[in-house]
């Protein structure tokens, strides 16, 4: 199973195994993770998953696509090229060891 790696704001980290499929967010909401809200239960249609990806794994994860890159518009403090929305992310083997950063909040 994908180990995954989630650090809160105030540097708390949370190592969680992931089942295939599931969604990074996903992986958080159902592990007690703090600092993913998934309003939208992971429909693309809020942005309160808001996470920052570790710059050794951007390039590991699929293209984001249009739907998720206007909803980034919404999220809090965005960083361009590490900002992703964990309700768009399906967790793989290929993802063992992903580490993921959660902003101050989310909106």
């Amino acid at each position: 199973m994908p180990r995954i790696t989630y650090i809160e704001h105030s540097g708390k980290e949370h190592v969680v195994d992931v089942a295939k499929g599931l969604t990074v967010m996903e992986g958080a909401r159902d592990n007690g993770v703090p600092g993913i809200d998934a309003d939208c239960g992971g429909a693309c249609a809020c942005s309160t998953c808001h996470a920052y990806i570790h710059p050794d794994w951007v390039a590991k994860l699929p293209e984001m696509d249009v739907m998720e890159e206007d909803m980034l518009d919404f999220a809090y403090e965005t960083r361009p090229g590490l900002s992703r929305l964990t309700c768009q992310i399906k967790v793989t083997d290929a993802l063992d060891g992903l580490i993921v950063q959660l902003p101050e909040k989310q909106i």
